[in-house]
């Protein structure tokens, strides 16, 4: 059962036709996550030692030694499918799992700190790097990348309080992720394509995408992708956040080296390092809403798939998924509008909770005088600070929180979302997944 708490969030349910409803959500999303499984989607890949790659096919019996790295979220049942398919001669993955699910022989699980990284992500950081240092022409890499990977995988180029500090405003500015992984690849010496000049043999990237439209520069700060972000932007991205006067004096040094010149940029696409490299995308959010979809047609809803690329602020988004199901019209009993993607929240408040929450929160009020239930799902099983996968509402949250004398527009001011779901029970309770894809919203409207 991926939901801990779920006989209590049907229960929440004011009748039997929202009880029903609520129970649906679950399945909907239990079918998300088994669609974008770690272990299946790698494993679907390899086939008779063979690894399928898009219209190319590696033979792992062409290379002498296969070596295996792997960082992020997704990384142990990655490393799993790979290791039951393929002899691998030495492997480590780097992740933020608190529990191992089972050990494989030659593979050595470490585990980091996220998204905060620590000393911890260095230590292990440097010995993936003495794995790759091993690799010569004729053995092959595999890479496996998942969310959580850039800060995971973790050598700076510079001291660690400053990195911690730098990350911290960058998580609470309000910035995309691509913004932030611009930054963290100009104070690093292996993201943003700089992990391949290690490696002097073939290397094959395997990742499990975690943001908007898949750009592989930017999934886990594209270690082994081209860069195509500069020094120069970098700035700009700090500046525009107001953050350039608040990071540590280190960090302005390093940025303004690379604009003088005095560090290289990092390899972009003309780079013959990325010869002998590929990419390839294993599992996406798209991948995820359409399972979705399909589950919920099984259910007997009409579906519309309205967007995979969702992003911008989580309340106005969360507003602006409620406009659009209040404006279509539909003779449908039950209609399910499903979208996917990674919002982010400007923190303002000293709160609890997360992206999915706070959009659902703000979402309260507007669906109360409606037929509706709507939920928000961080399908890596964690949303923002809180240990909460999400959130979920209907038509009836609004007037449960007043009985309790909750007012959520001041839960929402605090970015304490998290507290409002806990104190009505309608938070989701996984835990870590083991896969991530981003976000997947369900908003349903009942006749």
């Amino acid at each position: 059962m991926l939901f801990k708490n779920q006989e209590q969030i049907i229960k929440n349910g004011k009748n039997t036709e929202f009880k029903e409803i609520r129970k649906d959500v679950l399945d909907i999303l239990t079918s998300a996550i088994n669609a974008v499984d770690a272990y299946n989607v790698v494993k679907s890949r390899i086939n008779d030692k063979k690894i399928i790659f898009e219209s190319k096919i590696f033979n792992v019996s062409d290379y002498k030694n296969i070596y295996l790295i792997g960082f992020g979220k997704a990384s142990i049942g990655m490393a799993h499918a790979v290791y039951d398919s393929v002899p691998i001669k030495k492997g480590a993955i780097i992740t933020n799992e608190i529990k191992e699910t089972g050990k494989k022989s030659c593979l050595t699980t470490l585990f980091g700190s996220h998204p905060i990284p620590s000393q911890k992500n260095i230590d292990a950081t440097d010995k993936l790097i003495d794995i790759v240092d091993k690799c010569r022409k004729n053995d092959l890499l595999i890479v496996l990348i998942s969310g959580g990977g850039s800060a995971l995988l973790c050598k700076p180029r510079i001291n660690l309080y400053d990195l911690q500090k730098v990350t911290n405003l960058l998580l609470k500015s309000g910035a995309n992720i691509k913004e932030i992984n611009t930054i963290r690849k100009h104070l690093s010496f292996i993201k943003g394509g700089q992990l391949a000049k290690f490696a002097k043999c073939t290397v094959i990237s395997l990742i499990i995408s975690d943001i908007v439209k898949d750009p592989k520069e930017f999934i886990a700060s594209g270690p082994t992708y081209p860069d195509s972000t500069t020094f120069i932007e970098a700035q700009d991205i700090l500046n525009k956040y107001k953050l350039w006067m608040k990071i540590p004096s280190s960090i302005r040094k390093i940025i303004n080296e690379g604009i003088n010149g005095k560090i290289r940029e990092t390899p972009k696409k003309d780079d013959p390092t990325f010869n002998n490299v590929f990419n390839l995308i294993v599992a996406n959010n798209e991948m995820a809403c359409i399972a979705a979809e399909e589950k919920a047609e099984e259910l007997g809803y009409k579906t519309m798939l309205l967007t995979t690329n969702l992003d911008g602020d989580a309340k106005e988004r969360g507003s602006y998924l409620v406009e659009k199901a209040l404006d279509y019209q539909t003779y449908a009993k039950k209609m399910i509008f499903i979208s996917g993607g990674e919002t982010t929240v400007k923190i303002k408040g000293k709160g609890k909770g997360g992206r999915n929450q706070e959009m659902v929160l703000s979402s309260v009020k507007k669906i109360a005088n409606n037929k509706f239930v709507f939920s928000s799902f961080a399908t890596d099983g964690i949303d923002g600070t809180s240990n909460a996968a999400g959130a979920i509402a209907d038509s009836f949250t609004f007037e449960r929180a007043k009985e309790n004398n909750i007012d959520p527009n001041i839960f929402l001011t605090e970015n304490n979302s998290f507290e409002f779901f806990k104190k009505l029970k309608d938070y989701f309770n996984t835990g870590p997944t083991g896969t991530n894809v981003m976000d997947i919203q369900l908003l349903i409207k009942l006749r």
